[in-house]
């Protein structure tokens, strides 16, 4: 029988073991670290736009009939679907969509690095909206840091791509306003306290930006560029199930029983499983400064978070810090 619980729409939460916690984080670390080869994989076989909507569409529709299953409740106001059908264009739509675009010319590990800095774009844009949150001098130390880091991390691409090599250009603008287009719906997600249950929301999320890529995949011509062989349907297949569906609901479980703190340290793990699975996996071969602007990202964005946390007062909810993941 599905759980009942004493606040509408949401399920009742067991208390966690140990184990539990620990399978989580290995989830959310290695499944969302790993994406990043995925998706590596399955951009050399498919436009943008149809796998990331093909992905997507099927994620959400399964874990929205989980949602079903559990008793939660689906329907939400009109109000509620755009903005979440808005958080999901923005996470799903221009940020994962630009970061599997770039794959196809941007190695998985350099990719993950230039999708890292989100949190350095998240800090900047609050600090120039009226009500957005101050930061600290570490907080500004791991910003600079990152910039810097992110520079010296995309340089010798952007050399090979201003002497001539115009699709790599286009890869990393295409990464860059990928994770700007993150960023936005991450703040627009944490912002907008919509009463929802957090799976419900990131269900439908899903469903409608998956439909949308779909739908603009289509009217563009794209599917002549589908092709299913084994490397797509493994890459498809994994990005469903690892990254959608397992990391996911390991990354939402986490902030319902671990302190923030602790979850927030896959923004700086899922890096490095990235790069590493990249030279193992896919014979990438990082050059001295790519290593450098890892270093100086990781670094960076470890500082930035920590010192967000701690200038927080009290403990803050599920619903500000939930951010549907892009890997």
């Amino acid at each position: 029988m599905p759980a009942t619980s004493s606040h509408p729409g949401r399920a009742e939460h067991k208390p966690a073991t140990t184990a539990s916690i620990v399978l989580a984080f290995l989830s959310v670390y290695f499944f969302w670290g790993s994406t990043y080869t995925a998706i590596r994989v399955g951009a050399a076989q498919m436009p943008a736009l149809l796998l990331a909507g093909t992905r997507f569409l099927i994620a959400g529709a399964i874990l929205l009939g989980w949602c079903r299953w559990r008793g939660l409740r689906l329907t939400c106001p009109p109000k509620t679907m755009f903005m979440l059908g808005l958080i999901g264009v923005l996470l799903l739509g221009g940020g994962n969509v630009g970061l599997v675009y770039a794959e196809k010319a941007v190695p998985s590990g350099l990719s993950s690095l230039g999708f890292a800095v989100t949190p350095l774009y998240v800090a900047l844009i609050e600090i120039v909206l009226p009500s957005g949150e101050p930061l600290p001098r570490r907080g500004w130390l791991g910003l600079l840091l990152g910039f810097a880091g992110l520079a010296t991390l995309l340089w010798p691409s952007l050399h090979t791509g201003l002497g001539g090599d115009r699709m790599l250009l286009w890869a990393i603008v295409a990464l860059l306003a990928g994770a700007l287009s993150w960023s936005l719906g991450s703040l627009l997600s944490r912002h907008a306290r919509l009463k929802v249950d957090t799976f419900v929301a990131a269900s439908w999320q899903m469903v409608i930006a998956g439909g949308l890529n779909l739908l603009l995949g289509t009217l563009l011509g794209q599917w002549p560029q589908f092709h299913l062989n084994a490397a797509s349907i493994g890459s498809l297949a994994y990005l469903v199930t690892g990254g959608s569906l397992l990391g996911y609901t390991g990354f939402i479980y986490l902030l319902e029983h671990v302190p923030v703190a602790k979850v927030m340290s896959y923004t700086y793990v899922n890096p490095v499983v990235a790069v590493l699975l990249g030279i193992v996996l896919l014979h990438e071969r990082p050059v001295a400064t790519e290593f450098a602007g890892m270093a100086c990202i990781v670094v960076a964005v470890f500082l930035l978070t920590t010192a967000q946390v701690k200038a927080k007062q009290g403990a803050p909810s599920i619903e500000d810090l939930e951010q549907m993941p892009a890997e």
